[in-house]
């Protein structure tokens, strides 16, 4: 499993830890409507998934609107979601806020099926750990990073190519 920090404090994650050439696991979060969301509503498309803690805070803020610039210019082809467990009330006004439309913002409040099935779930915090994850068309997952320090920023640029390579 994936060993992390938050604050330079050791974490637990419960679940399973995913791995490039693993088939991606499936799981049901709720859109900003209350919507079920699940990983085959983008089935056929190239999937770019970051998990983070909360999109109150700098770090993720910052990421999904970097993740929302680049993936916008990238065509239809591409999903992009950011899971937290933020209630979706908070999430949808935070991206009327910002100004994002290209991102789906996703809450895996309620049951934590995405925290556990991508092993990103901090049992001490209840909050998802940051981690970057891209899906080719088949399902396969082709790229995984699990950030080492929750309060750092992923590698941006290794997580587009990775988009980038499989359109």
């Amino acid at each position: 499993m994936a060993q992390i920090t938050f604050k330079n404090n050791p974490v637990t994650l419960v679940g399973n830890e995913v791995k490039v050439g693993d088939k991606a696991p499936d799981f049901t979060v709720l859109a900003n409507d209350l919507s079920p969301v699940t990983l085959k509503d983008s089935e056929g498309k190239v999937r770019l998934i970051a998990s983070v803690p909360s999109l109150d805070t700098g770090v993720c803020d910052a990421e999904t609107r970097r993740f929302n610039e680049e993936v916008a210019s990238l065509g239809g082809d591409v999903a992009f979601y950011t899971v937290s467990v933020d209630l979706p009330f908070a999430q949808k006004r935070w991206c009327a806020g910002a100004g994002i439309d290209a991102v789906h913002t996703v809450s895996d409040h309620k049951d934590l099926s995405f925290g556990e099935a991508y092993g990103v779930y901090m049992k001490e915090l209840r909050l998802l750990a940051r981690a970057v994850f891209v899906i080719d068309k088949e399902g396969t997952v082709t790229y995984v990073e699990y950030v080492p320090e929750g309060t750092s920023h992923p590698n941006y640029e290794a997580a587009i190519e990775a988009v980038k390579a499989l359109i």
